[in-house]
C-alpha cells in the first residue's frame, strides 16, 4: 500500500476545502462530483498505481522535462473525457506525491468545473 501525498500546497488546500465542505454537507453539485472522484482514485492509487481503472501510464515528455518519471491516471474508470491526476513515486518507496490535477484538453465543461474548484496544474 502506497501513502498519498500532495506535492502542491494548492492540491492540498484544495482536497482539505472539499474534505471540509463534504462534512459540512455544502458541496456544491461540481465540487461534490470532484470530491468523489478524485477520493476514489486516490484510494484505487494508494492500493495499486496500475489498477486498470486508472490507466496509468507514463507521460514521457514531462518525465524527461523533470528528469523522473511523471505517470497520469483517469479519474473516471474507461473515460477517455476524464479528468487527469498527474503523480510521481516518492519521497520514499512506499509513497506517491500527486503533482497534479487537469480537465481532459478537449473537455470544456469539465474544465470550466475543475478550474472553478481552483486547481492548479504542473508548470
Amino acid at each position: 500500500m502506497y501513502t498519498i501525498h500532495h506535492g502542491k500546497p494548492e492540491i492540498d488546500a484544495l482536497w482539505q476545502e472539499l474534505c471540509s465542505k463534504a462534512m459540512a454537507n455544502t458541496l456544491s453539485k461540481e465540487e461534490s462530483l470532484l470530491y468523489k472522484k478524485w477520493g476514489k482514485a486516490m484510494l484505487l492509487l494508494s492500493n495499486n498505481p496500475r489498477h486498470p481503472g486508472l490507466q496509468s501510464h507514463e507521460i514521457e515528455p514531462l518525465s524527461r522535462r523533470y528528469g523522473l518519471k511523471v505517470w497520469q491516471s483517469y479519474l473516471e474508470n474507461n473515460t477517455p473525457g476524464a479528468a487527469r491526476m498527474y503523480w510521481v513515486y516518492g519521497p520514499n518507496p512506499q509513497a506517491i506525491t500527486i503533482i497534479g490535477l487537469e480537465p481532459h484538453p478537449e473537455d470544456k465543461k469539465k474544465a470550466s468545473a475543475i478550474r472553478a474548484c481552483a486547481l492548479s496544474i504542473l508548470h
